[in-house]
């Protein structure tokens, strides 16, 4: 059996009285770093290796925010074409297993609630949700902030509403104290356990109402520390910089500088990365003083100077990089106006990219009358500039505010060619012409979602070439975007969405589509977006084009492409080209078997013959308790330490601690062996002590019960008469295809069926090392002595399992056949005896749902103290639980992938909702 992974369990994440590391000047001695590395929008290395399941990689980021002063990490697998539920739960049990990083605790951040939920049912210790707001309405919110507080969590709060995203003071003021109330006057949530997000918004972007962003944070952060007692605030500081991406440099200065404003407001913790925090006072004192400017909102030119300067550091880095001289740079300022000696095509490109909107109209003029129609200028030299903009940002070679002042030098041109525009259709008319637009275009960010800049440059570029376009805003509902496009009679559909959750929405608008009997095109774009994501998860839900566009400078083309009598046929067969490929690129990635159908895979289940199969009849029916507590009641059976320890399997316990190998050749090892000796002569030490001591109080409860298979699943008996049902237990089957000469195997095959006329016996058991574990290894932690408070936990571990170990021995004692029994430890490790004891959780049965029932057969909270949390964990936590089956036949295996078949066969035979069954089961589905 294997062990399970028991770690020591975080401290509590919001009662950390000051961090351990060193703080920068500017920083207060109790300002939480949360590290935002292992977060996959927050460092594309993190993001590259989570994508290649490249766990070392991860663990080694996380470990360095750690290093660097994080006193808690920030953790979002959020990613279209990556299985949210099954890496976090990959990823927290491997953190947990390593001491340098689980001794902080985790912020689970996503936007899909099913992952915050995956995340939560391994978190051992008190973690962190990011987030819950008032997005979804009052009930909604209410839900899933009651579920955080059965988990012990703490919520991070967005101000956030359904009306959308806080921006002024005011607002967040209004939208976090509404927040507050709830939660504490309907709910009885903790205060303290309630950390407000006001909304860090990027500022310096040239949109003028974004300027003040900075300071209304600063204002409202003040404002909820004084009217909301005990709440905390944080906040995501990268995002006050987005508009500078690609000048590092800047943006380390405005993250320092914004958190020594914020800390000064009552800012009490923030996303950030823990290793690029300066100090305040030791920013350059221009780059400080531009950078407050624009913070706190000072000058109206603010943006532009940091611009300015921003571009002077660029220009002197890479100069030093390549060496020019003093002499070429004045050389080159000189030249600086040179580009009013270029064709005017050239002209209005450098305009756009330099945001340079002096010149524009003239030289819009000039294209005009040297070109036959005015669109020509549009669709000419305007949108050839636009692509060079488009090229650039996608690059990181431009900044927001650089792409919105191209923007607002394009809508002047425009503006210029409007009049010329309009008297030409009134010509058409004149003439007896139709004047209609190219098109028309419905464009909407889905529901969920609030973001809407890229949709908005989108709707500028499309509206600029003629082509009617009807923008139905945010959080758009899906009937709401159909109904308008019958009702307007539209073109094409066009949907834009940031945030992961949205990429499931235009999955949804795309198979309502297909309901709806709609025949037009579906483009795709927002930044989470990809022609990947597109081609596997959207595209076959509809089958009329659906079209990924990367931006908005490509966006002209696709339409104009689409709108085409002769371009539309040739332009969809080459996009489903394209696309089958990347699903067949994709397919081949994820490996994929073939799996069985349900009725196939049972028909190739392991075949007994049951009246010759040794069914042992246990010596006892019902529990058995036992007890290493010196005062027990009469009917508990002794135990001991000693005993308990001679069954410890050492080779997990060195791997806790990162040393990989073979136990006792791990000892003698020529790289590893003399620090694997200290730390066994160090584990032996203690482990004397708790033994001298009785510092543990061991407890375990083991049972067997008449049973019978009916399928699947099966069936507990009052007594042998078999005349009663008293619980069923459902059991899951190997769908994986395979080999001929192997069978595809479900637990319930090594319990004999009800119709062979006989009664077999389903086993029991739960087991614990007691509350002591982790009560010592938190007295070492307050010592400061971190080693042995981890050496505390691993023991107990240990000792857990070494005692579900000998259970199981007994249990193979009281059913007769292993009285017989002349193993070695080394043989029990091995698992060379018959019978198997899995665990509800693990491969062979990995619906934790079975814990419950189980425990309630056993009472064993009652002949323990262990109990269950609500996401079935097991407290405290070392401790175990699971089946035991005497089949002779019997063995370990993982029941691997499961097709839909089975797991609403599953949900039937459980009575349970199929959203529920799904849910548990999510790192299992293949679909």
């Amino acid at each position: 059996m294997p062990s399970p992974e028991l770690t020591p369990s975080p401290s509590d994440a919001l009662t950390q009285s000051a961090p351990a590391t060193p703080q920068p000047q500017n920083r207060s001695a109790s300002f939480i770093v949360i590290g935002e590395r292992t977060n996959i929008t927050g460092s594309p290395k993190f993001a590259r290796a989570l994508k290649a399941a490249d766990w070392d990689t991860c663990l080694s980021i996380a470990k360095q925010q750690v290093e660097n002063g994080a006193n808690l990490i920030d953790i979002n697998v959020d990613e279209a074409l990556i299985d949210g539920e099954a890496t976090i739960v990959t990823l927290l049990n491997l953190i947990a297993a390593e001491p340098d990083i689980c001794r902080v605790p985790i912020m689970l951040d996503s936007s899909k609630w099913s992952v915050l939920e995956a995340g939560l049912r391994c978190l051992q210790g008190k973690g962190i949700v990011n987030s819950i707001s008032l997005k979804d309405g009052e009930a909604e919110f209410l839900r899933r902030a009651r579920l955080i507080q059965r988990y012990g969590a703490a919520a991070v709060v967005m101000a956030f509403d359904e009306q959308g995203q806080a921006a002024t003071r005011d607002e967040k003021v209004r939208i976090c104290t509404r927040e507050y109330r709830l939660l504490t006057e309907q709910l009885g949530f903790p205060p303290e356990d309630i950390i407000f997000d006001p909304n860090v918004l990027t500022v310096a972007t040239g949109i003028e109402e974004h300027n003040h962003y900075a300071v209304d944070f600063f204002e409202a952060t003040a404002l909820i520390k004084q009217t909301l007692p005990h709440a905390r605030v944080s906040g995501g500081i990268s995002n006050i910089s987005f508009s500078f991406r690609g000048n590092n440099p800047v943006r380390e200065a405005m993250h320092t500088a914004f958190l020594y404003h914020g800390i000064k407001a009552g800012l009490d913790m923030g996303i950030v990365n823990a290793g690029l925090l300066g100090v305040y006072d030791q920013i350059e004192p221009t780059l400080r003083d531009l950078v407050d400017d624009v913070l706190l909102d000072r000058r109206a030119d603010a943006t532009e100077r940091l611009i300015e300067h921003a571009d002077q550091l660029k220009a002197t880095s890479e100069a030093k990089a390549s060496g020019t001289t003093a002499e070429t740079s004045s050389s080159a300022a000189a030249a600086a106006n040179a580009w009013r000696d270029a064709p005017v095509a050239a002209r209005i490109s450098h305009a756009l990219v330099k945001g340079i909107d002096a010149y524009i109209e003239a030289d819009t003029e000039e294209a005009r009358q040297s070109l036959p129609r005015p669109l020509d200028v549009i669709e000419g030299p305007l949108m050839d500039g636009m692509r060079v903009v488009g090229d650039l940002f996608g690059a990181g070679k431009m900044f927001l505010p650089q792409v919105v002042k191209s923007a607002r030098v394009m809508k002047r041109a425009v503006a210029y060619l409007t009049p010329f525009m309009d008297e030409e259709k009134r010509q058409l008319l004149a003439r007896g012409g139709e004047a209609r637009a190219q098109g028309k275009v419905i464009m909407a960010t889905v529901k969920g979602d609030v973001h809407d800049i890229g949709k908005n440059i989108v709707g500028v570029v499309l509206a600029c070439n003629n082509y009617e376009v009807i923008d139905l805003g945010v959080m758009v509902p899906c009937e709401k975007i159909l109904a308008t496009a019958r009702e307007t009679g539209a073109d094409i559909i066009g949907l834009s969405g940031l945030i992961t959750p949205s990429l499931d929405e235009m999955v949804h608008v795309a198979k309502e589509m297909t309901r709806a009997d709609l025949r037009i095109p579906l483009l795709i774009g927002g930044a989470t977006t990809s022609a990947a994501h597109t081609a596997v998860k959207i595209a076959p839900e509809y089958a009329h084009g659906v079209i990924h566009v990367l931006d908005a400078s490509r966006v002209v083309g696709v339409v104009s492409a689409l709108l085409s009598d002769t371009q539309k046929p040739g332009f969809l067969a080459e996009n489903a080209a394209k696309q089958d490929k990347q699903r067949a690129d994709f397919a081949a990635r994820l490996g994929k078997r073939a799996l069985l159908p349900l009725a196939t895979a049972r028909s190739r289940a392991p075949r007994y013959d049951w009246a010759t199969i040794d069914i042992p009849r246990p010596e006892f029916l019902g529990t058995r308790v036992y007890s290493s507590a010196e005062k027990r009641s009469k009917d508990v059976v002794a135990l001991t330490l000693q005993e308990i320890a001679d069954y410890i399997d050492w080779r997990p316990f060195f791997s806790t601690w990162e040393l990989h190998g073979r136990f006792p050749d791990l000892l003698t090892d020529p790289v590893v062996g003399e620090e694997a000796t200290k730390l066994y002569r160090d584990a032996q030490t203690m482990l004397a002590d708790i033994i001298a001591e009785n510092r543990y109080t061991a407890r375990a409860v083991l049972a067997f019960w008449p049973a019978n298979r009916i399928g699947d699943s099966v069936e507990i008996y009052t007594d042998e008469s078999r005349a009663q049902v008293r619980h069923t237990f459902h059991f899951l089957r190997q769908q994986l295809e395979k080999p001929a000469d192997q069978h595809n195997h479900c637990l319930a095959d090594y319990i004999a069926p009800r119709d062979s006329g006989r009664v077999d016996y389903l086993g029991g058991f739960a087991v614990t090392a007691g509350p002591e574990v982790e009560e010592s290894a938190a007295r070492f932690k307050t010592a400061g002595d971190d080693y042995n408070a981890i050496m505390a936990q691993a023991l107990g571990d240990r000792l857990a399992e070494a005692l579900a170990e000998l259970m199981h021995k007994k249990a193979r004692e009281a059913c007769g056949y292993g009285r017989a029994e002349t193993l070695t430890m080394a043989d029990i490790i091995r698992e060379r005896y018959r019978g198997i004891r899995p665990a509800p959780g693990y491969p062979a049965c990995p619906d934790h749902t079975q814990k419950p029932p189980l425990f309630a057969l056993l009472d064993a909270t009652t002949a323990t103290g262990i109990q269950l949390t609500e996401s079935c964990a097991m407290t405290p936590g070392s401790s175990v639980s699971g089946f035991y089956f005497n089949h002779p036949d019997s063995k370990y295996f993982a029941v691997g992938k499961l097709a839909r078949d089975q797991v609403e066969d599953y949900a039937t035979r459980s009575g349970e909702p199929l959203e529920s069954t799904e849910k548990w089961l999510a790192p299992y589905l293949d679909y």
